[in-house]
């Protein structure tokens, strides 16, 4: 990598390179670095002035050394600047004996005939007294050599570079070229690493999980909190870790085997608090154990599942029931579990419990929250009188109905709660 003093040395170089082939092949000839000026100030009367016009980051190379810091603030590797240098060259002398075009010819063939700065042509250049302001430069030592490639300027192109860059300068016969590619290196210094002290490798065939179910045991079982979620696939068990990923959670299997997998959803297997009624992703993962002591590292993982948590019910209560034109309204108390989030919609569904003497099905939506909520007041109206079951839907997830499981009850393997009670004869009230 190179210091600041790496432009300058290829200019030098260049000048210096050129010097002695422009003055064997034209007598009197001499190699100049200034800016084409009106007054031809330091232009030499024969010979060629090379200037460096524009500078570019390297197309290839500008984003190579990203990143360069670790997340704390320290080097992790050097910056570097990736440059293109442009350079004019315009060539001066006796039009008569056509001393321009002659020495045109000499630097083209140069450069094509040795492209590239080599690091034997720096060296020289940084020993000639002539360019002592130079010492210091690291140039040679770069491990990309700098190679000139001439530039397919138009004749247009040329013309708006002397007119707009040189303004009043009288034209000179000119051609361009590139330098690339020239890195610029920071003095800031990397930390030193430790030698590693033993390699150690882990080979393992890689045996990715797949889930092809899940339910709750069995189809028919809602997904509510509390509830045992079975996962049925190949490959579930790991050969040293399995884990079940939920809601940011690894969970570890109550039940596990090569084709099924079981957890419950409960506060003693995991976190709770974060899970919402809806479309959950749950995963397989199988850890590697690495290192000494063997630590968990990241593994294969299965396909993502979804998981449809449902919410439940756990108490509707009915303020006064008003009965007015044969249609009851009340204000409903509902509470539920687990918590629904704030940009979740959900609704309150009615309908008429078997047996009833008019069917009906109502739909009511729950007020916006300003939070995660437990509880909500949702007013009903326009309801026929009757005693209703309840549910809760959010998004699209809902909560089951309590079955009546008694072989000797008049009600038995229909639906029985949680009811409210909106007949409007006393006080309607209803609980799960």
């Amino acid at each position: 990598m190179s210091n600041f003093l790496a432009v300058a040395t290829v200019t030098a170089s260049l000048r210096r390179m050129l010097q002695g082939v422009v003055s064997a092949d034209v007598n009197g000839a001499t190699v100049t670095t200034v800016r084409p000026t009106e007054s031809g100030s330091g232009l030499p009367q024969t010979g060629v002035n090379v200037f460096l016009f524009q500078v570019n980051p390297n197309p290839e190379l500008r984003n190579e050394d990203l990143p360069t810091r670790r997340s704390g603030g320290g080097v992790m590797q050097r910056p570097t600047a990736a440059l293109d240098l442009h350079y004019l060259f315009s060539f001066y002398g006796d039009q008569g004996t056509l001393e321009p075009q002659r020495l045109l010819a000499s630097v083209v063939r140069t450069l094509h005939a040795r492209p590239t700065l080599t690091r034997d042509m720096i060296r020289d250049t940084l020993a000639d007294p002539a360019f002592a302001f130079l010492a210091g430069s690291d140039l040679d030592a770069e491990s990309e050599l700098v190679r000139f490639v001439p530039l397919n300027f138009q004749l247009q192109e040329l013309s708006q570079l002397w007119t707009g860059m040189f303004q009043k300068s009288e034209y000179a016969l000119s051609v361009a070229y590139r330098a690339s590619v020239v890195l610029l290196t920071a003095e800031e210094r990397t930390a030193p690493a430790l030698p590693v002290r033993e390699w150690r490798f882990l080979v393992d065939t890689l045996k990715q999980p797949e889930i092809t179910a899940l339910d709750a045991g069995s189809p028919a079982a809602p997904l509510v909190l509390g509830a045992t979620v079975r996962l049925r696939g190949r490959r579930l068990m790991g050969r040293a870790l399995t884990r079940v990923r939920l809601a940011g959670q690894e969970i570890v299997p109550s039940v596990l085997s090569d084709d099924e997998i079981r957890f419950e959803l409960s506060s003693a297997v995991l976190d709770v608090g974060p899970l919402r009624p809806g479309v959950q992703a749950v995963q397989v993962v199988h850890p590697t154990l690495f290192g000494d002591p063997p630590e968990p590292r990241a593994g294969v993982e299965s396909n993502v599942a979804a998981l449809v948590l449902r919410p439940r019910i756990t108490a509707a209560e009915t303020g006064p029931v008003t009965v007015k034109g044969g249609k009851a309204s009340a204000t409903l108390t509902v509470t539920w579990e687990p918590l629904v989030g704030p940009r979740q919609k959900a609704y309150v569904l009615l309908n008429t419990i078997a047996g009833s003497a008019q069917a009906a099905a109502y739909s009511f939506l729950v007020p916006p929250r300003a939070d995660d909520a437990e509880d909500a007041n949702v007013s009903l109206a326009g309801i026929v009188p009757g005693v209703y079951l309840v549910r809760l839907q959010v998004d699209g997830a809902e909560s089951p109905l309590d079955v009546d499981t008694d072989p000797a009850s008049p009600t038995f393997g229909r639906f029985i709660g949680p009811v409210i009670d909106l007949t409007g004869g006393t006080l309607g009230e209803g609980k799960a």
